[in-house]
């Protein structure tokens, strides 16, 4: 009974030192996930959301086929996106974004420097004629895109987006939100004329 009682006091004790130890943890614990979520989220801040990384990037452009936008000839395929380097622009006329990136486009086209094509994303088919024909049509095709499916396949988080697209129908870069001049000149075209040098 004697050697018990050790055993019960030496084991009280590392009991004691263990539930100290314990204590000391849980009172720092608060500090340590403070500290972990300050440094995400200080990580957060650096980073650009308009570069959001694609998981199509250096992917083939996924199969698809739409008809051409309401009142316009050629309707959009991923076979039209092979043989030579082009833009993909996702626009919609319920986009306020897409109305400033749109001269954009317009300069682009009397340029001829890269062909621009258009997917019509969720929009009804008179709307998006109506646009077009007022503020002009820099499409070399376009696809109505009228439930998103094909969006959707091309990762789409919203509109307006562009994609550079190579010779052999991989996307090769992607920009989230309106395109604006200096992205256009100095990172869109330069990656464009790059790969029309491959």
């Amino acid at each position: 009974m004697i050697d018990d009682g050790n055993d019960r006091a030496m084991s009280g004790g590392g009991y004691v030192r263990a539930t100290g130890a314990r204590r000391s943890f849980a009172s720092f614990s608060p500090l340590l996930l403070f500290l972990g979520l300050a440094v995400l989220f200080g990580i957060g801040l650096t980073l650009n959301p308009r570069e959001i990384p694609s998981p199509l990037i250096e992917k083939s452009v996924p199969e698809f086929r739409l008809d051409p936008v309401k009142g316009r000839a050629a309707g959009l395929a991923s076979s039209d996106l092979r043989g030579e380097v082009s833009l993909v622009n996702v626009f919609a006329s319920w986009c306020t974004a897409c109305r400033n990136e749109h001269p954009l486009w317009m300069r682009l086209r009397s340029e001829g420097s890269v062909p621009l094509h258009g997917l019509n994303y969720k929009d009804r088919p008179d709307d998006a004629a109506r646009w077009l024909d007022e503020l002009g049509d820099p499409y070399t095709r376009t696809g109505a895109d009228l439930n998103g499916r094909v969006g959707i396949d091309w990762g789409v988080y919203g509109v307006p987006e562009t994609f550079v697209v190579d010779r052999h129908g991989v996307i090769r870069h992607k920009v989230i939100g309106a395109v604006t001049r200096k992205t256009l000149e100095e990172k869109v075209l330069p990656l464009v004329r790059r790969l029309q040098a491959e």
